[in-house]
């Protein structure tokens, strides 16, 4: 069972920047993160939960959701087993509770061009962020 500690949300004004941080652990001696994909949600009160970024297991692919290319880029630290999505140029349809997520996938830097929400298995509680002046 995976534990999820995310960090990072709160109130920005309209063209700041956050960073979003989600810690992955789990009750097994020397656990790692890498074997897993990673996707951060976005989710919207009366909406479903919609992919805004993912990344390979290898870290090698990356996908983001047309609304925030060019603004917002997903890194994660292996030593950490953190990852991490850098919001820029933040809007305030970017507002909502972001939720990080992971999965074993096929492992190939591919594996993550069509995945969804449905696809996930590992989900953090979510943290929000609000983009108002």
């Amino acid at each position: 069972q995976l534990q999820f500690e995310e960090s990072g949300g709160g109130l920005v004004q309209p063209g700041g920047s956050l960073r979003l941080s989600c810690k992955i652990s789990a009750p097994i001696s020397g656990f790692t993160a890498d074997y897993y994909a990673i996707g951060w949600f976005l989710q919207v009160p009366g909406k479903d939960r919609e992919g805004v970024s993912f990344m390979s297991s290898s870290g090698r692919s990356t996908r983001y959701a047309d609304s925030v290319k060019g603004r917002f880029t997903i890194s994660r630290d292996s030593a950490k087993n953190t990852v991490y999505l850098q919001m820029n140029s933040l809007k305030p349809e970017d507002t909502g509770r972001y939720y990080c997520a992971a999965d074993i996938f096929s492992g190939s830097d591919d594996e993550i061009d069509s995945v969804g929400e449905p696809d996930f298995g590992f989900w953090g509680h979510g943290i929000q962020v609000t983009v108002s002046s």
